[in-house]
């Protein structure tokens, strides 16, 4: 087990957070994550490391997997220039996190509040959600509230909400 899972393991444990393990092949993708849907029950949410255009803020767009991502839509929505998808150095140096294994856990490691997160109205009205804890091994299923009120306070970030 690598580093940044046993950390992510060990904060949710510390603050007492529920959560359901399931183990698999590497995850690269969400069309690839179809058959880990079946077995959960729920679809995997799609996590989205962005940045502004110069690089100079930076974002985690937590939606649904089936959704479309509208660059503009959701950058008018938090009045910042165009978004892109920001380079695999930062999402290392800020949340400690490679490609492939965004999730929203990597905010436990951005201890400077570099990266500001984006949640999409849907997710938000799901009870749980499926996310990987830092690594794409595996899949953790919490519950929504959980992440919102315990696990985001405790690693003292926020979310804003948007509309994909």
């Amino acid at each position: 087990m690598e580093d940044r899972e046993r950390r992510t393991y060990e904060f949710l444990d510390g603050l007492g957070v529920p959560y359901e393990k399931y183990e698999h092949e590497p995850i690269m993708t969400i069309d690839a994550a179809a058959e880990l849907d079946k077995k959960m029950g729920l679809e995997i949410c799609k996590n989205l490391f962005l940045s502004t255009r110069h690089g100079t803020e930076f974002y985690l767009l937590l939606m649904a997997g089936s959704k479309k991502f509208n660059t503009g839509k959701v950058s008018k929505q938090i009045n910042v220039p165009r978004m892109t998808f920001a380079g695999d150095g930062y999402m290392l140096e800020y949340l400690d996190i490679r490609p492939g294994s965004v999730s929203p856990l990597g905010l436990i490691n951005d201890r400077d509040n570099r990266v500001s997160l984006l949640i999409d109205s849907d997710v938000l009205e799901m009870e749980k959600i499926a996310v990987h804890p830092c690594v794409n091994t595996a899949t953790l299923v919490i519950r929504m509230k959980d992440l919102t009120e315990r696990i985001l306070p405790a690693c003292s970030h926020t979310y804003t909400r948007v509309i994909v």
